[in-house]
């Protein structure tokens, strides 16, 4: 009796014999959800005998699930932005922690809370001349602050991370800086509260059977690389911080680093472990802590605002004359008791669309509001 030959078995032992001579072995699964049908990726996992697993969904939906046993020598990653706008290539680097304090650079540029919108982010950097027109850094040697929350809300937070994860090696091979301090959505998402989610982030986890917080786990590249990054920092006289400083912050007498480490040690907990770790660890990730805290910029007795004298103090202890937020939006750029706080978090899509202020140039004694196309005014 003859045998019909099964093609797709033939096609999946000829992938697997092919993996094993080239040392990659490669899944593809074809995704004809609608609100699928977008460009993520890549997502880089580290497996326990030491191979790399990349998970990439191109522009046509597709997803590439692979592993590499053995990286090409000259191998960098594919980055597609979702709607296939932008496409740039980053190479691999090591993770290492900041420094927590920077001297002045003749420049420096602030913006805040992207939020998976790639095409501001781009819009907002090559407007103002820190990157180039193939998304390279252009900025010499001065430095780029961006105040957290790339997560949730928009469609390109991997992309995102990705370019910034570039930038700072291209920055630091300038003689310039690129930070990316933690926001409150960052730890929210790595413990797997995906409120704010956009659907095609669930539908990748769902396809893939894990929670989508495993793709930034602590086994992953850009996990390994979110875990250094700092919560507070200062570049010269200015103290920087996504959310704000309360009284019960200044009353745990902490040190910049303390405050950096306690931070990264619970990043990839869920609610009731940070709890649990410590009181510490507690009051960093809640309400009155510098990822939450709104009462630097708001008034109201339910924001529990800083007390004049306890803004003095926090100013002083840090040897600051100048707290910069982001997290709490406004309409435009703006300045809170006597200017020493400064909150440069705005509507990114709406303010791009109508020309307004989104983000903080400093230059030497100037603070300037830029927006797309540069220099806007004077703070």
């Amino acid at each position: 009796m003859r045998h019909k030959l099964n093609y797709s078995a033939f096609s999946i032992l000829l992938i697997f014999l092919l993996s094993i001579s080239t040392g990659v072995s490669a899944d593809t699964y074809g995704l004809t959800d609608s609100t699928f049908v977008s460009a993520d990726g890549p997502y880089v996992i580290y497996q326990e005998d030491g191979g790399m697993r990349i998970i990439t969904i191109d522009s046509q939906g597709v997803l590439k699930d692979s592993i590499y046993h053995v990286l090409p020598e000259d191998f960098v990653l594919s980055v597609t932005s979702s709607k296939g706008e932008y496409h740039f290539q980053v190479p691999l680097h090591s993770a290492e922690r900041p420094s927590w304090e920077y001297k002045q650079p003749k420049k420096v540029f602030v913006m805040s809370d992207p939020h998976g919108r790639l095409d501001c982010v781009v819009s907002l950097l090559q407007g103002n001349g820190i990157i180039d027109e193939n998304l390279n850094w252009n900025y010499d040697s001065n430095h780029l602050m961006i105040l957290g929350d790339i997560f949730d809300r928009g469609d390109d937070v991997t992309q995102i991370l990705w370019l910034i994860y570039k930038l700072e090696q291209e920055a630091a091979q300038a003689g310039g800086c690129v930070s990316f301090l933690l926001g409150n959505h960052e730890p929210m998402v790595l413990a797997n509260d995906l409120r704010y989610c956009t659907p095609k982030y669930n539908l990748l986890a769902n396809k893939l059977g894990i929670p989508y917080s495993q793709l930034f786990g602590a086994n992953t590249e850009l996990g390994r690389w979110l875990a250094t990054r700092n919560t507070m920092q200062k570049i010269g006289k200015d103290l920087y911080v996504h959310a704000g400083l309360s009284k019960e912050f200044y009353e745990w007498n902490l040190s910049i680093p303390t405050v950096n480490e306690e931070m990264s040690k619970a990043l990839f907990m869920g609610k009731k472990e940070r709890k649990e770790l410590s009181a510490l660890t507690a009051f960093l990730y809640g309400n009155s802590g510098p990822i939450w805290y709104r009462g630097m910029v708001r008034d109201k007795e339910m924001y529990n605002p800083i007390p004049a004298d306890t803004l003095g103090q926090i100013l002083k202890r840090y040897d600051a004359k100048r707290i910069i937020v982001g997290h709490t939006i406004f309409e435009d750029v703006s300045t809170f008791h006597d200017k020493r706080v400064i909150d440069v978090n705005v509507n990114n899509a709406k303010n791009q669309e109508k020309g307004l202020g989104r983000g903080l140039l400093i230059e030497g004694k100037k603070y300037m509001i830029v927006g797309d196309e540069g220099v806007q005014r004077e703070l």
